[in-house]
């Protein structure tokens, strides 16, 4: 049945004329970084806070930059150390070389902030991120609109407790606290600025292509933003490769599903494009 899967998406990708690529935090699995599935997904990855008995999702909480700065700087500043220093694994070259094969190219629909797809050789004007990026800043406020580049920031970390050491960084126009351009839980001050049209761009190519074909990896059912606008993208064709090794199923029942992990399945597929 499986051998059968990845037949069907060979030849669904080899016929393709524009690729269409929705990933969630399971593409980055195979490359080293954590998931952060559930509390003990999460705690494996972040001991202290387990300590401290907290969950992602109040980690990941805006509120801890005017109430804890050092725990929310500590987090973060960890986190981008960690994405800066993960290679990208060998699925993101698969995914761009077949994308590069058809006419229309390929666009990246993530909700993802780590900027694998960037560090992987995408232009960073093709890779839509719903939930911001890491490797941008805004103020706390915010002042204003403004979103800068992280460039060379170091945030020291205090390992036993996690939370970071000043200085912290600041906003360059107002001075108050700055923090990563990501849409965090309950959070009513992100900037979009950045985010924004490039979901516009992604809509417009997606409307203009012509036998668009979309691969999803690692999207959960938890917050499914990604497998939704995946699906959106294939109502009408069905010219969907779900990769998922836990929540495989295709709702619609004419997709492709693979209960694998990003990397395994992507290579099997090639080996049958080649």
């Amino acid at each position: 049945m499986l051998d059968a899967e990845l037949d069907r998406a060979a030849e669904l990708i080899a016929g393709a004329g524009a690729l269409l690529v929705c990933a969630g935090a399971g593409m980055g699995v195979d490359s080293g970084l954590p998931d952060f599935r559930g509390d003990e997904g999460f705690w494996r990855a972040y001991p202290p806070y387990a300590r401290l008995g907290l969950s992602f999702a109040e980690v990941a909480d805006p509120a801890h930059f005017a109430a804890d700065p050092g725990l929310a700087w500590g987090f973060y500043g960890h986190r981008l150390d960690l994405y800066r220093a993960t290679v990208p694994h060998e699925g993101f070259r698969l995914l761009r070389e077949w994308g590069a094969g058809t006419p229309g190219g390929t666009r990246v629909f993530t909700s993802n902030v780590d900027g694998q797809f960037q560090a992987a050789g995408y232009p960073d004007g093709h890779v839509a991120e719903v939930h911001g990026s890491i490797h941008h800043l805004q103020c706390t406020v915010p002042c204003g609109d403004r979103i800068w580049p992280v460039d060379d920031l170091r945030v020291l970390l205090d390992e036993e407790s996690m939370r970071a050491l000043p200085p912290l960084p600041r906003c360059p126009d107002c001075g108050e606290l700055a923090r990563p351009n990501i849409l965090m839980f309950s959070d009513f001050a992100w900037v979009d600025r950045r985010s924004r049209p490039r979901l516009a761009e992604l809509d417009a190519w997606r409307r203009g292509a012509r036998g668009l074909v979309t691969v999803e990896l690692g999207a959960g059912t938890a917050v499914p933003t990604v497998r939704r606008r995946a699906e959106l993208a294939t109502a009408a064709t069905g010219a969907l490769v779900r990769i998922n090794p836990r929540e495989p199923e295709v709702r619609h029942g004419r997709g492709i599903s693979l209960p694998m992990g990003a990397l395994e399945a992507l290579s099997a597929v090639d080996e049958r494009l080649r």
